[in-house]
């Protein structure tokens, strides 16, 4: 038995070393949680193109902006004919068989002066899809920083459950030393020294479970963060007692219309909503008659006429043409039928969509608020059961030094104390991320939040 206990002990602590030996030989960036979401933004794909995307409703915006001005084109053209020309000569038109160098050259410009709004429409339609997506782009950018904040918290609550595994083994090390002391002045018999044997050995498998729960949660936040291959973060801690418990006492009513007010992906459909109807008015004018001015220059050189190259496009040949137009549709084969019937199922679904955002604004929050309460009455709760945990093992702890009590009540309080304190440790970092996944659902969460 002791050496089965002593081999499984010596396996445990050679576990221990090659894990912390592990973690030490990477290279460790120190970072904070500013910083992670920093490169977590950089890094992540979903955002990145997001971002990218609104560079084409920037140029899209602008473009709406720019049809109220004139449409302005130059055209110009060099050709040669070889063969039979027809030429005016004296009032006569005469055949030769020549090469003809031609240059042609105009300035065409256009203008709507009358399309049913359709210009106006447009313009307010392109605002408000860069609006929307500009909401989207603050949405994403939130919901990078939860990711970060999730993983984040957790490498940190890992980092105190081996903190609190390995002071409780350093302290059953300690009891194991007393015990070994107990057996030589004959106060206690092998029995008891064996068990605590086992116990330390059990307490050394536990902590290298939490070093490698540590581990793995490091490794996927230095994933999600795109660290260089064999870089590990090194975290800046944050106090999770440090915040006040702001949504404590509110009512679901009042933090449903915060989430309204304040939650960008809402925001987002509404603008989207308006832009869609906008969009369908603007398809809708092209039913009606429309009206626009034009203006053409046009000029040409041939080297046919014994006249100079800037004479003949200057002065002999330009010609200038300024006039209005008039279209009246009247049938093109359902096309514009087409385009509204696409535009107005475009406007329906996204007002579906626009309903389904605000159901799942609800439901967020509702979820949020529950599991809040939940996490607020847990931390309490904790509380009071580490402090019952320490009484009850310091009762038993003098008892076992006189001898009244037998190992077995020791180790049972320990356990307590150790699994009271571990759920301490959680229910206070639960309570911290159940605060930020609030600001989260309400639309409010900031990286300041996290310090």
């Amino acid at each position: 038995m002791r050496r089965l206990s002593m081999f499984k002990k010596y396996i445990a602590v050679l576990i221990v070393a090659t894990v912390t030996g592990t973690l030490q030989a990477q290279d460790t960036l120190r970072i904070d949680f500013r910083t992670a979401v920093d490169l977590a933004l950089s890094a992540n794909a979903a955002y990145q193109i997001q971002s990218n995307n609104m560079e084409v409703l920037k140029v899209q915006k602008q473009s709406a902006f720019l049809s109220h001005f004139p449409n302005a084109n130059i055209n110009t053209s060099l050709s040669q004919q070889s063969g039979q020309q027809f030429q005016q000569i004296e009032g006569e038109i005469v055949v030769t068989n020549v090469t003809n160098e031609i240059v042609n050259a105009g300035l065409n410009m256009s203008m709507p002066i009358f399309n049913a709004g359709r210009r106006i429409l447009d313009t307010q339609s392109a605002k408000l899809a860069y609006d929307a997506g500009e909401k989207g782009l603050d949405r994403a950018s939130q919901q990078v920083m939860f990711d970060v904040a999730r993983r984040y918290l957790q490498v940190l609550l890992d980092g105190e459950i081996v903190r609190i595994s390995q002071e409780n083994l350093d302290n059953q090390k300690e009891t194991l030393r007393q015990i070994q002391g107990f057996v030589d002045a004959g106060l206690r018999t092998l029995s008891d020294k064996y068990n605590q044997e086992s116990e330390v050995a059990r307490l050394e498998s536990v902590l290298v479970d939490a070093q490698l729960k540590y581990e793995n949660d490091v490794w996927d936040l230095s994933e999600y963060l795109q660290l260089e291959p064999g870089v590990v973060p090194l975290l800046t801690a944050v106090d999770p007692r440090a915040g006040e418990l702001r949504f404590e006492g509110m009512e679901m009513q009042e933090l449903y219309e915060m989430a309204q007010l304040n939650r960008a992906d809402g925001t987002q459909q509404d603008l989207l909503v308006t832009s869609y109807k906008k969009d369908m008015q603007a398809i809708k004018s092209m039913y009606y008659p429309r009206i626009g001015a034009f203006y053409n220059y046009n000029t040409f050189f041939t080297s046919l006429d014994d006249r100079n190259l800037q004479d003949q496009l200057w002065k002999v040949y330009p010609q200038n043409t300024l006039g209005l137009s008039l279209t009246i549709p009247i049938f093109n084969n359902f096309q514009n039928k087409l385009n509204v019937a696409s535009s107005k199922v475009a406007y329906k679904n996204q007002i579906l969509q626009k309903e389904s955002m605000d159901r799942k604004i609800y439901q967020d929050v509702k979820l949020a608020y529950l599991n809040y309460m939940a996490a607020v009455k847990k931390e309490s709760n904790t509380e009071i059961q580490v402090l019952a945990a320490k009484e009850a093992l310091n009762a038993i702890s003098e008892r076992f030094r006189l001898g009244i009590s037998n190992f077995v009540d020791l180790a049972t309080a320990n356990q307590q104390l150790v699994s009271a304190q571990a759920d301490q440790a959680q229910a206070v970092y639960t309570l911290f991320f159940q605060e930020v996944l609030m600001q989260h659902a309400l639309g409010t969460l900031d990286v300041l939040d996290l310090k």
